[in-house]
């Protein structure tokens, strides 16, 4: 009979530690559709503070000015409609629609977009309210674990066993206690953990990093434009020396058909006439790779602008750059302004801010004591990275006046290749008179005008080079992008 008692009061005691661990398992499941990674002690409050407890109507994220002194809002600036452009005719690409039809075709810029698109769809507010939730639901599961050792119900004591039964209650007891020990630990690292995310997000850090993180994202995207302008300009290049390739052929056939009446009268040798055909094979032959790799490039460039792979499609006239436009730059304020749009700089800044931090830390943990050697090497670090920032900055200005030296440069080569083209182009005209007057041959008049051909080439090179600087340069003031 007696053993028939002992064993019902194990029974119970069994049956009353599994009722505890049901209560546990149920308060973590509540802290789990919190969706958090915080808590706080047991000692805590079971609420966020009063001042915190409902959210705004309207929000209560206050604009926080951060350590570079840019104003964070809660909602980060509405992002411009697309640029409508006119479509160019079938087959073609003009400089003028390049942008937009990057902007709108370009698979990789549209996942960035996508990228973009995904940050600006933060609601801060809803983001607030879940967190202070969360954080309302742990306390609540730390109050509950910190009252439940009183639930337990209690083994009677056994008049035949003096002893037993407080026994088993104390071994009940500091199971429970070991058991609400380690899951009000968890709670507690949780609360903390899901604070700081919660007064981050009060004090704007969170929207500035979406901030920052849209910037970044939006320079990838210029510098996907930006490479594809380049690929333009390049492919314009390499059609411009297929012609001047073209003329070359056709006046070295010009010189062969001399050669053959030459060779046929005697007065040079099969050996030069070989040679002649080898240089014309020679130069079939580089004109056929250089006409490959364009179709290459602008196969790359279709793709860039999300258009059909032909290699074929046709390139419109580049820009020129007007005067007015070279009068207008100015080093010193467009260098002041490339330096404000930079996102380089801008991160460079935000790494020398943050080593300053970490600077401060350590001289506050370790007092400024330059015996200890952490508080020395926390100096060393904060030193290099001023060194870093100003080497970053010193870069960047070098780069930029370069830049801007060479577009003053290009615009003079142009200025350059003009006078020569004019003073080709009079003597054409002097050729074509003494054509008329039958003082030369129609070889001689087709070679003055090579020269004219020549001379234009030099000229619209010399176009190219201005304006593919010149953009750059535009890039560079507006976005912050070197290339």
């Amino acid at each position: 009979m007696l053993n028939r008692k002992i064993i019902a009061m194990l029974l119970a005691g069994a049956l009353a530690l599994s009722l505890c661990a049901t209560a546990l398992a149920a308060e973590g499941d509540v802290l789990e559709s919190g969706d958090a990674s915080s808590a706080s002690s047991a000692s805590q409050d079971a609420s966020v503070p009063e001042a915190e407890a409902a959210p705004a109507q309207t929000g209560d994220a206050p604009e926080k000015t951060g350590e570079t002194g840019t104003d964070v809002s809660e909602e980060p600036a509405a992002v411009p409609e697309e640029p409508v452009f006119t479509p160019d005719p079938a087959g073609t690409i003009s400089f003028a629609n390049l942008d937009s039809q990057v902007r709108a075709g370009n698979l990789n810029y549209l996942v960035l977009q996508e990228s973009v698109a995904r940050i600006e769809a933060n609601d801060y507010d809803k983001m607030k309210e879940d967190l202070r939730t969360a954080l309302n639901d742990i306390a609540n599961a730390q109050w509950q674990l910190a009252t439940s050792g009183s639930q337990i119900p209690q083994i009677p004591d056994i008049p035949q066993m003096p002893g037993v039964a407080d026994g088993i209650n104390g071994a009940l007891q500091g199971m429970i206690s070991m058991s609400n020990a380690s899951a009000s630990q968890a709670l507690k690292t949780q609360y903390d953990a899901l604070r700081e995310q919660f007064d981050d997000l009060k004090e704007g850090k969170i929207q500035q990093q979406a901030a920052d993180g849209i910037r970044q994202l939006q320079e990838a995207q210029n510098s996907i434009v930006m490479l594809t302008q380049g690929m333009y300009v390049q492919l314009d290049a390499l059609n411009a020396t297929d012609e001047a390739l073209g003329r070359s052929l056709d006046a070295l056939d010009r010189q062969l058909e001399e050669l053959e009446l030459r060779y046929k009268l005697g007065q040079i040798s099969a050996l030069t006439l070989q040679q002649a055909k080898a240089g014309r094979t020679a130069l079939v032959s580089s004109r056929q790779t250089l006409q490959s790799n364009a179709a290459s490039l602008n196969m790359s460039l279709e793709s860039m602008v999300g258009a059909a792979l032909t290699g074929q499609t046709k390139l419109g006239t580049l820009p020129k750059v007007s005067g007015d436009q070279l009068a207008a730059m100015d080093l010193e304020a467009d260098l002041a302004a490339a330096k404000e749009a930079s996102f380089t700089l801008y991160d460079a800044k935000k790494t020398l801010d943050d080593a300053e931090e970490a600077y401060k830390d350590a001289g506050k943990e370790y007092s400024h004591n330059e015996k200890k050697y952490q508080y020395v090497q926390a100096q060393h670090a904060w030193q290099g990275a001023q060194y870093t920032y100003q080497g970053a900055v010193q870069s960047f200005e070098l780069k930029f006046r370069t830049l801007y030296a060479q577009v003053k440069d290009y615009a003079q080569v142009l200025t350059a290749a003009q006078t020569a083209l004019a003073v080709e182009q009079d003597d054409y005209s002097v050729a074509q008179l003494k054509y008329q007057q039958g003082t030369i041959s129609k070889n001689a008049l087709l070679t003055a005008q090579d020269d004219v051909s020549t001379a234009q080439d030099k000229v619209t090179s010399a176009q190219r080079d201005l304006f593919s600087a010149y953009n750059n340069y535009r890039w560079a003031v507006d976005h912050g992008i070197l290339n």
